[in-house]
């Protein structure tokens, strides 16, 4: 069975954390317009966590007046219109903050995510792999994960196998590459080469509850029961509050 692959929260998102005691919202006398800037910038994010949009709004505007020049204003600002959904705004923030920090690879691979989102792969998937090769970054395994993923939502699977594959390279244990490729394979009818892959690292990694219950789905499709419940049972004794074992199949109707 085929199913819809669901892009996880492997992208990651460069958030600035608000201040835990602020003292105050206006500007304090003799703070620079930089430190205004930044305190305004924590606020406004603080806000934009919370779901109160019309307060971040007035806070990064006011820090991005203060500030153009700051990336991270820009990125606070490309999040927050993304969530008001005004993407020629999201578009020229990321832009510029990427522009204003060109060796900055989490700003890079933030923008990666949105153009994935926006199906643009083609130029999502170029700063992935820029974010990747920066030696600045220090999980290129991700990059190349999350570019294999923006590849396979572009049904482009045999980029996508090659980028889960350096991914996996550079980080034999990296669990979610391990996943995706896996996932890959049942989703084109490899069933050996995926149980393959699931057992390889289960047997050599720890185990996560994605891989669990793909070990159930691949098994399950193998139509070797005793296996899938094999796997069933250590999802739900391991991760006994997972969502993935709220999502075990019923594996008596299945046939096997």
């Amino acid at each position: 069975m085929k199913t819809s692959m669901i892009v996880r929260a492997l992208f990651a998102t460069l958030v600035a954390v608000a201040l835990a005691s602020c003292g105050g919202e206006s500007q304090r006398k003799g703070e620079s317009k930089s430190d205004a800037a930044s305190y305004n910038m924590q606020l406004g994010v603080g806000y934009l966590q919370k779901g109160n949009l019309a307060v971040a709004k007035d806070k990064l505007e006011r820090s991005y007046k203060e500030n153009p020049r700051d990336p991270n204003v820009h990125n606070a600002l490309a999040l927050l219109y993304e969530r008001l959904n005004e993407p020629k705004k999201v578009d020229f923030h990321y832009r510029e903050a990427v522009r204003l920090a060109p060796k900055n690879p989490d700003l890079s691979n933030n923008y990666a995510v949105y153009l994935c989102r926006t199906n643009r792969p083609d130029e999502g998937v170029k700063r992935f792999l820029d974010a990747a090769t920066n030696p600045l970054y220090r999980k290129p395994e991700a990059a190349y994960t999350n570019a294999g993923v923006c590849l396979r939502n572009a049904k482009r699977d045999d980029q996508a196998e090659q980028n889960f594959l350096r991914a996996l390279q550079l980080r034999p244990n990296y669990a979610e590459a391990a996943y995706q490729l896996g996932d890959l394979d049942l989703g084109r009818g490899r069933l050996k080469e995926a149980r393959a892959r699931v057992d390889g690292y289960l047997g050599a990694f720890k185990a996560t509850p994605d891989l669990l219950l793909l070990g159930v789905r691949i098994t399950a499709a193998l139509g070797d029961r005793l296996a899938a419940e094999r796997y069933a049972r250590r999802l739900r004794v391991d991760f006994p509050e997972a969502q993935q074992t709220r999502e075990i199949p019923d594996l008596k109707s299945n046939p096997g």
